[in-house]
C-alpha cells in the first residue's frame, strides 16, 4: 500500500462523506418516526470516518495488484452508490428509493468484500465492518419506511 494511494482513495470516500453536510438529515429526519434501536446521532460520523479509513486502505492495498480489476470496478460502484443515497433520502426525501440504493449499496459492498478478498485477505476483511453497518444502515431505512408510511409514499413533510 502507498500513502499516495490511500489518499487518493481516502479523497474518493471523503468526497462520498460530504454529502452529509449538503444534505443533513435536519428537522424532516428528527420528525420521523423511527425504531427505539436507532444510533444516536454522534455515532454516525465516528462509524463513517473509521469505515472510510478501512475502505481507503483496501483499496490502496490492492489498487495495482495483479487480478483487481473487479475488485476496483466493484469498489468504484460501491463509492457511487454511497454517494448517491444521502442525496435521495435527505436531499429528495424518498424513503423508498433510499431503501432500493442501501439494497444495491449492500450487494456491491459484498461483492466488493469477495472480490478484494480474492486478492489480499486483509483488504477483504477490512470491508467486513462497513458491511455490517450497511446492513444496519437498511435496516433502519426498512425501519423508517414501514415507521412512516404516508411520507414513504412520496417525500411528503412530516407534521410537526
Amino acid at each position: 500500500m502507498t500513502y499516495a494511494l490511500f489518499a487518493i482513495f481516502l479523497g474518493a470516500c471523503f468526497a462520498a462523506g460530504a454529502t452529509g453536510a449538503m444534505f443533513p438529515p435536519g428537522a424532516w429526519y428528527r420528525a420521523l418516526n423511527k425504531p427505539n434501536w436507532t444510533p444516536p446521532d454522534w455515532l454516525f460520523p465516528v462509524a463513517w470516518t473509521t469505515l472510510y479509513l478501512c475502505m481507503a486502505a483496501a483499496a490502496a492495498r490492492v489498487a495495482g495488484a495483479e487480478g483487481s480489476g473487479l475488485a476496483m470496478a466493484l469498489w468504484a460502484l460501491q463509492i457511487a452508490l454511497n454517494t448517491l443515497w444521502t442525496p435521495v433520502f435527505f436531499g429528495l426525501r424518498r424513503i423508498r428509493a433510499g431503501m432500493l440504493v442501501l439494497v444495491l449499496l449492500w450487494g456491491a459492498v459484498a461483492a466488493c468484500m469477495v472480490a478484494l478478498w480474492q486478492v489480499d485477505w486483509l483488504a477483504g476483511l477490512l470491508f467486513l465492518p462497513y458491511l455490517a453497518w450497511v446492513s444496519i444502515a437498511a435496516a433502519l431505512n426498512a425501519a423508517v419506511w414501514r415507521l412512516n408510511p404516508d411520507v414513504a409514499k412520496g417525500g411528503q413533510d412530516v407534521a410537526t
